[in-house]
């Protein structure tokens, strides 16, 4: 079997870009087990971790490597200096190794039209990377509905499905979808307010809150606000969007074969 053959074999690898996380005594790179099921399962890619390391690493030598970019959300939020905010009087923590990487590997992932899916604080990271803004509290603005989830139920019921999104006519997700409208979870306090530079908006909720965002000019750069990848084998509407991503990436893979 030649070395293209061989390649053709192989599953597509997408780096998943990490949190910082503390757990005494250490700092550790982590990404969620949910999200890493879900590439693996739903995408049928192999995800790489990519520790948020910017300064050590190269990004340029990763993407020569890498298939596609994923990113997870998170506990933390993108600190707000990024698009001229102080910071809000709430018990809100932050990233900022995090920030630096992620918004590195945006830039570049776009540049090289890598495909590119994000999730909650992801689609978050491409938003400001590309200039845009965030509400920091979403529930305390009165034409906004109150997003976040009840900390106090089981997982099972915070992942429930919580409200329906309107997807762009003639979009990337209701051509995903084939759907106009789908019913979506909602665990989130910060969201998009100002949408970023090459953004188009892909999903709205019933109060106007965006709830996805597709990159202009790539083939596949799509970041929703939900979490799809919840007990995604179990979701057939979300799975497609882990099949869709899925099959971008070795569409970039086999375009890289010689």
């Amino acid at each position: 079997m030649s070395t293209a053959q061989k390649q053709k074999h192989l599953k597509p690898l997408v780096g998943v870009v990490c949190d910082v996380q503390h757990i005494a005594p250490h700092d550790f790179h982590a990404a969620g087990d949910k999200y890493l099921r879900a590439l693996s399962r739903s995408a049928d890619v192999i995800p790489v971790l990519i520790p948020a390391l910017l300064e050590d690493q190269d990004v340029d030598q990763w993407l020569a490597r890498l298939d596609g970019l994923f990113l997870t959300g998170a506990y933390s939020m993108v600190d707000p200096a990024h698009y001229n905010e102080i910071k809000v009087d709430k018990q809100y923590d932050y990233d900022a190794q995090r920030d630096a990487t992620a918004f590195a590997f945006v830039h570049k992932a776009i540049a090289n039209n890598l495909p590119l899916l994000g999730v909650c604080r992801g689609l978050q990271d491409i938003n400001v990377a590309l200039g845009g803004s965030l509400h920091q509290v979403v529930q305390e603005h009165p034409e906004l509905n109150d997003h976040r989830e009840d900390k106090n139920a089981t997982l099972d019921e915070q992942y429930a499905p919580a409200h329906t999104v309107t997807l762009s006519e003639n979009g990337m997700l209701q051509n995903i979808f084939k759907a106009k409208k789908i019913d979506v979870n909602s665990l989130h306090s910060q969201a998009i307010n100002r949408v970023g530079s090459g953004l188009e908006i892909e999903a709205k909720a019933d109060d106007g809150l965006v709830e996805a965002i597709r990159v202009e000019g790539v083939s596949f750069g799509l970041a929703v606000q939900w979490h799809p990848e919840w007990k995604v084998t179990e979701n057939k509407t979300q799975t497609l969007l882990f099949e869709a991503f899925g099959d971008a990436c070795r569409a970039r893979q086999l375009a890289g074969i010689p």
